[in-house]
């Protein structure tokens, strides 16, 4: 499960991460909107070492200049953000890049890119997360993207709750991406181990 840290919760994004870190999470993606570039550049920083000491892969969305400034395991990018393969270009093959695709025209994209570790396929549902949302996918339109990306891993993200992780599962995804969720009533730990308990099929 990547777990996506937020703006706007009392918490800081170090925060978000040390606990999802403690409750057991193996991938954080930090993303922050409009940030500052150098309080960006040294919260990157500060969730990459806490990554590091708990064993986590830490990706930077939006920004591959953050990302190799932090030292971060890698970057996603979302479609108005740097061209792929410009951005591997600049990341080499040791850090990962991810992709969004929202539709059939984004995934043939990400296919003929040849060049993304993986890619994030959504919405599942409406989620107030994300401004600007494109439509929602549902399970169908979900299982038909993971189709076409043809083993590509795919995480699903948008509007997730435990109770659709089998669904989630059964369209061939790799896993799922999970912001708001996580944090719902400040419940982090709980919430997290709720995730991960429906992924491997246990009982929520």
């Amino acid at each position: 499960m990547m777990c996506i840290t937020q703006d706007g919760l009392a918490l800081s994004h170090e925060d978000q991460a040390e606990r999802l870190c403690e409750a057991g999470a193996r991938w954080i993606q930090l993303r922050m909107k409009n940030a500052e570039p150098q309080h960006w550049i040294n919260t990157a920083c500060a969730v990459v070492k806490i990554c590091r000491e708990h064993g986590a892969v830490c990706i930077v969305n939006d920004s591959v200049d953050i990302a190799i400034a932090a030292a971060a395991d890698g970057v996603h990018l979302g479609k108005d953000d740097e061209n792929w393969r410009e951005a591997r270009r600049r990341l080499g093959r040791s850090m990962l890049l991810g992709g969004t695709v929202n539709n059939e025209k984004d995934a043939k994209r990400a296919i003929t890119a040849n060049c993304l570790d993986y890619v994030g396929v959504g919405p599942w549902r409406f989620t107030a997360t994300k401004k600007n949302l494109s439509p929602v996918l549902g399970e169908p339109g979900v299982r038909l993207l993971v189709a076409m990306l043809d083993g590509l891993p795919t995480w699903v993200i948008g509007g997730i709750e435990p109770a659709d992780l089998l669904t989630v599962r059964a369209t061939g995804a790799a896993g799922v991406a999970v912001a708001s969720g996580l944090f719902r009533g400040g419940q982090i730990e709980g919430n997290f181990k709720t995730y991960a308990a429906a992924w491997a099929g246990e009982t929520v």
